[in-house]
This record gives structure tokens, C-alpha cells and sequence, in this order.
């Protein structure tokens, strides 16, 4: 099982590794994408006013360029301890023992618009890049990961199931047909539903941290959302592919 988590804006900062080094990342088909966007990036750094408008900063994220100027030469850390914000506090994988860490580390991938994808591993440095993003002089970022990123997250899955997580945008990066997508929706006492735009970071975090924590080793839908249920999510099979959780 690969659980594909969407990155966060938010990220720690510091880390106790050395600096990047782009041949110890996993998925190594997606190096020389990574390289050129690593290169405009720190490009883009060079000019505060182009970077805030390009990243869409205010004035007071000052320090996100800063970021991005270092990202060669700043220290890094497992992208699992990297990422932060509502889903990665449902996640709460500090809390995780050795063992289940060690079952994170085999079962979550993570999406990035520097990085196409990277595991919960691979030592990165804090970089602020989103995947709606259009640098200046390329295409668009889908336009970039479209060729080599679906190769590579098929061959990391290494034949078995998909959940894939991440938002709409970061699937467009990079598509994993076949792969199972959850939406959460709110339910409400007249039966409409609605979709959940503050807690659905939340309930993701959630299905990640079971589907990290289960025994189980699951081959379909059916077998995703016995795992949810079974951790006290709400759920409900809407296709093959698709499993709503309800709130």
C-alpha cells in the first residue's frame, strides 16, 4: 500500500542532515525535473518583489525567500517531520513508536511541486513552491511533472494499492489512474452534503494515520474503508475509486 499525502505551505525549519543532495532522494526518474525547478527557484530568490508576487507572499514572508535562496546549502530532515499544519497534526507522527514510524516510512509518499513526490524519508530542506505556481520562463508546473512524475509514482507503488490523498492540484502534477481518492463531506439533518473545506485537511490526516497504524494490508476500497470505520471515520463507498467521509 502507498498512501500519497499533499504537501503543506507551512514547514519546520532547520533540520540536522546535511544539505540536499538530489541523488539520495527516492524516485530517482524525477531528478532532472527537480534539478531545473531547484535552479528557478533560487533564481526567482534573487528578486523579493517578483518572488512575493510569483509565490503569492505578503510583505512579511520575507523569510519564504530566504528559503528558497538556501535551498542547495540549508540543512535538511525527513520530509515526514518537514511537512506541517492541520493534516500532519492528525498524522501526529512524533507520537508514532519506533515500529509504526517504520510503517510510515514504507507506506506514505508525499506530493511536492519541487519535488513531484517525495517518501516520508527523503531528507529536504524547507522551500515554499505551490503547486498552482507558474515560474517565470517555464510552463506550468503540470506541464513539467506530466511526463515523468505518473512513471514514477507507478513504479514506487510497485504494483500494489494507491490511496491517494493529495488535492486536486497535486494530482494534476502527476496522476495515479486506478488509485483511490477520499472526499469528506459534511452531512447535514435534511441529508444534503456539503463539502468540507476546514476539517478536511483534519480527516485525511486521520484515514493517513490509520492506514499507517492498521495490520491490515488492504487490496481495494472495501478494504480502505473497513480500516477507516474501524479508527471511527464515517465512511461511505461512492465508486470503486472513491470514499467519502462523513462528518
Amino acid at each position: 500500500m502507498l498512501v500519497l499525502l499533499p504537501p503543506s505551505e507551512t514547514k519546520s525549519d532547520g533540520g540536522s542532515d546535511a544539505p540536499l543532495e538530489l541523488a539520495a532522494l527516492t524516485m530517482p526518474q524525477l531528478t532532472s525535473v527537480r534539478d531545473r525547478l531547484i535552479d528557478e527557484v533560487v533564481k526567482l530568490a534573487a528578486d523579493p518583489d517578483a518572488a512575493r508576487a510569483v509565490l503569492g507572499l505578503g510583505k512579511g514572508a520575507d523569510a519564504e525567500i530566504v528559503r528558497n535562496a538556501s535551498l542547495r546549502s540549508s540543512r535538511t530532515r525527513p520530509a515526514l517531520e518537514r511537512y506541517t499544519g492541520v493534516l500532519y497534526d492528525a498524522l501526529d507522527a512524533r507520537a508514532f513508536t519506533r515500529a509504526q514510524r517504520a510503517k510510515a516510512d514504507a507506506r506514505l509518499a508525499i506530493g511536492s511541486a519541487l519535488f513531484g513526490a517525495v517518501r516520508a524519508t527523503d531528507p529536504i530542506p524547507a522551500y515554499r513552491l505551490s503547486g498552482g505556481s507558474k515560474l517565470p520562463g517555464l510552463p506550468t508546473l503540470s506541464a513539467l511533472w506530466r511526463d515523468a512524475l505518473p512513471d514514477a509514482l507507478h513504479a514506487e507503488a510497485a504494483g500494489e494499492l494507491v490511496i491517494d490523498l493529495r488535492s486536486g492540484t497535486y494530482q494534476q502534477l502527476g496522476r495515479v489512474p486506478g488509485a483511490i481518492t477520499a472526499n469528506v463531506l459534511t452531512e447535514h439533518p435534511d441529508g444534503s452534503r456539503t463539502v468540507v473545506s476546514h476539517f478536511n485537511k483534519h480527516h485525511k490526516g486521520l484515514l493517513a494515520r490509520a492506514l499507517v497504524l492498521t495490520r491490515a494490508d488492504p487490496t481495494d476500497i472495501r478494504a480502505v474503508a473497513r480500516i477507516a470505520t474501524k479508527s471511527g471515520l464515517k465512511t461511505e463507498i461512492a465508486s470503486p475509486t472513491e470514499l467519502l467521509i462523513l462528518t
